[in-house]
C-alpha cells in the first residue's frame, strides 16, 4: 500500500483517502461474493434436490403423478416467470436489500415445504419458494458487476459460473444423501428443512455485509417496473414453461402445443412493446440495447444450448439409473459427483490457462461435451454399469459443460455497463432456467417415448432409450460448437 513518505519522527503516515476507500471496497467485496454465491448454491440445489426425493414424497403424501410434477416443477415455473422482475426490483430498491428479502422469503417457504402435510400445500409452498429465488438470484450477477471490475470481475464471474452448474449435479447428490439418511424418520422433509438454518445464517451475515453501502438508483434515475411488459413476459414464459413441465405427464395433449405456439406470439408482442417503449424514452423491462451489446445474442443462444444439454443429461440419466439399473436414491445421487466436482474445478481455473487457448475454450467445450455424452450412452449400452470408462465419460461431461458455459457467461457480462447490469443479469439467468426446462422436457420426452416404444423398463431397454437420448444431446452440443460461425456479431 502506498503512503505519504515519512521523513522523520512524528505520527505514522496516513493512507490516502482513495487507497483507504479501495481497501474498504475490497474488504467488503470478498465476503459479499462468498455470501451471495452461498445463497445461489442453496437455491440451485433446491431446483434439483427434489428429483431424487420424488418417489418418497409420492408415497408419503399419496401424491398423484400430476401432483408430483407440480411439486417438482412449480418452483421452476414461478422462478422463470419472475426472474427479470426480480432483477428490476433490485435495480430500483437496492440489490443487497432485495437479495435479503428474497432469501427471507425462500427460507420461510422452505420451512413450510418441510412441514407440509399434503401435496396441495407442498405445491403452493414450492411456488412461493420459486418466487423467493426469483427475487434473490438476479441480484447475484448485479452485485458482482457493481462491486468488481477488470480481472476481479472475471474471477468473480468464473466462480459464479462454477457454482451455477455444479449446483445442478450437486443437488442430485445431496438429495440422495438426505433421503437415504432418513434423519429421525423424517424421510424427504430434510431436503427442504436443510435450507432453514443455512438461510438464517446467511440472513444474519448478509445484513452486515450487503446492507452497508447498498442503495437504490437515485430518485431521478430510478426506473419503473414496466407493468405491461411484466404482464406480457409473464404470460409468454408461463405459456412456454407450463406445457414443458406438464406435457409429458399428460401425453402432450392439444392444449400443450397450442400453448407453445401462443408463447411465440406473445414473446413477439413483448419484444415489439419493449422496443416501442425504448424509442419513446421509457423504461422497458429488458432494454433492447442489452441484446445489441457485442456478443450478447451469441451468448444467449449458447447458454440455451449448454443448459438444455445439462438439464437433459441429468434428467435422462437419473431416470435410467433409478428406473433401469435400480439404484437407490443415494447411489443415484452419487452418480453425478464426478461431473459436479470436475465442473467446479474447471470453472474456477479456466481463466488461468494459456491466453492462446481462451477464444477456443467455448467451442472446444461443446465438442468435448458432445463426445462425452455420446460416450456415456455407449458405455452403458446393453444395460451394463460401465465401470471405470463411465467415470471418465462423466468427468468429460463436467469439463465440456464448464468450458461451454463459464467463458460464454463471463465474456457476455464482463463488459456490460453497470447501468445495464440488472437487465443483463435477469436476461441471462432467465435464459439459463429456460434452457434447463427445455432440456428436461425435450430430452426427457425423447427418453420416455423411446422406452415406451421398446416395450419395457428393464436395464437393457432403458439403456437403449438412454443411448438415443445421449446421441441427441451430442447433436445439440455440436450445434453449440459451430454456432459462433453463424451468430457471432462483429
Amino acid at each position: 500500500m502506498t503512503t505519504t513518505p515519512r521523513t522523520g519522527p512524528g505520527p505514522a503516515p496516513v493512507p490516502s483517502p482513495a487507497i483507504s476507500k479501495a481497501a474498504a471496497t475490497d474488504n467488503r467485496a470478498r465476503p459479499l461474493l462468498a455470501l451471495v454465491l452461498a445463497a445461489q448454491f442453496m437455491a440451485l440445489l433446491d431446483v434439483f434436490i427434489v428429483n431424487v426425493a420424488a418417489p418418497t414424497i409420492a408415497t408419503d403424501l399419496h401424491a398423484s403423478g400430476g401432483d408430483l410434477q407440480l411439486v417438482i416443477a412449480g418452483y421452476a415455473i414461478t422462478y422463470s416467470v419472475l426472474l427479470i422482475t426480480g432483477a428490476r426490483l433490485g435495480d430500483r430498491f437496492g440489490h443487497g436489500r432485495v437479495h435479503l428479502a428474497g432469501l427471507a422469503l425462500f427460507t420461510v417457504a422452505s420451512l413450510a415445504c418441510g412441514l407440509a402435510q399434503g401435496s396441495a400445500e407442498l405445491i403452493v409452498f414450492r411456488l412461493v419458494q420459486g418466487a423467493g429465488s426469483a427475487v434473490m438470484i438476479p441480484q447475484v450477477l448485479s452485485l458482482i458487476q457493481r462491486n468488481f471490475t477488470g480481472e476481479a470481475r472475471m474471477k468473480a464471474l468464473g466462480a459464479y459460473s462454477a457454482v451455477l452448474a455444479a449446483g445442478a449435479a450437486a443437488g442430485q447428490v445431496v438429495g440422495g444423501v438426505l433421503v437415504s439418511a432418513d434423519l429421525f424418520g423424517t424421510g424427504w422433509r430434510p431436503v427442504f428443512l436443510v435450507n432453514v438454518p443455512v438461510g438464517l445464517v446467511l440472513l444474519a451475515l448478509g445484513s452486515r455485509v450487503l446492507l452497508p453501502g447498498d442503495g437504490a438508483a437515485a430518485p431521478g434515475r430510478a426506473r419503473g417496473l414496466d407493468l405491461p411488459g411484466l404482464v406480457l413476459l409473464g404470460a409468454a414464459v408461463s405459456l412456454f414453461t407450463v406445457p414443458l413441465v406438464l406435457g409429458q405427464e399428460e401425453d402432450w395433449p392439444l392444449w400443450s402445443w397450442l400453448s407453445l405456439a401462443t408463447s411465440a406470439i406473445v414473446f413477439g408482442l413483448f419484444w415489439w412493446y419493449e422496443s416501442r417503449l425504448a424509442r419513446r424514452a421509457g423504461a422497458p423491462l429488458i432494454a433492447p440495447r442489452v441484446l445489441r451489446h457485442p456478443g450478447m445474442g451469441l451468448a444467449v443462444f449458447r447458454i440455451l444450448a449448454v443448459m438444455a444439454v445439462n438439464g437433459g443429461f441429468l434428467f435422462a440419466l437419473t431416470l435410467h439409473v433409478q428406473g433401469g439399473l435400480g439404484y437407490s436414491a443415494l447411489r443415484a445421487g452419487l452418480t453425478f459427483a464426478p461431473t459436479a466436482v470436475v465442473f467446479g474445478l474447471v470453472g474456477l481455473t479456466w481463466r488461468n490457462w494459456p491466453a492462446a487457448w481462451q477464444r477456443a475454450l467455448t467451442p472446444a467445450g461443446f465438442v468435448i461435451t458432445a463426445l462425452a455424452v455420446a460416450g456415456v450412452g455407449l458405455v452403458l449400452k446393453g444395460g451394463d454399469e460401465g465401470g471405470a470408462p463411465l467415470y471418465v465419460a462423466y468427468a468429460g461431461v463436467g469439463v465440456g459443460l464448464a468450458l461451454a458455459f463459464g467463458p460464454t457467461l463471463t465474456r457476455a457480462l464482463a463488459t456490460v455497463p453497470a447501468e445495464n447490469a440488472a437487465d443483463a443479469s435477469g436476461l441471462l439467468v432467465t435464459v439459463t432456467q429456460l434452457g434447463q426446462l427445455t432440456g428436461v422436457a425435450v430430452f426427457g420426452t425423447l427418453f420416455l417415448n423411446r422406452l415406451e416404444s421398446l416395450g419395457g423398463s428393464e436395464a437393457y431397454t432403458s439403456a437403449e432409450a438412454l443411448l438415443a437420448c445421449m446421441f441427441a444431446l451430442a447433436g445439440t452440443a455440436a450445434v453449440g460448437a459451430v454456432s459462433g460461425l453463424v451468430l457471432r456479431r462483429r
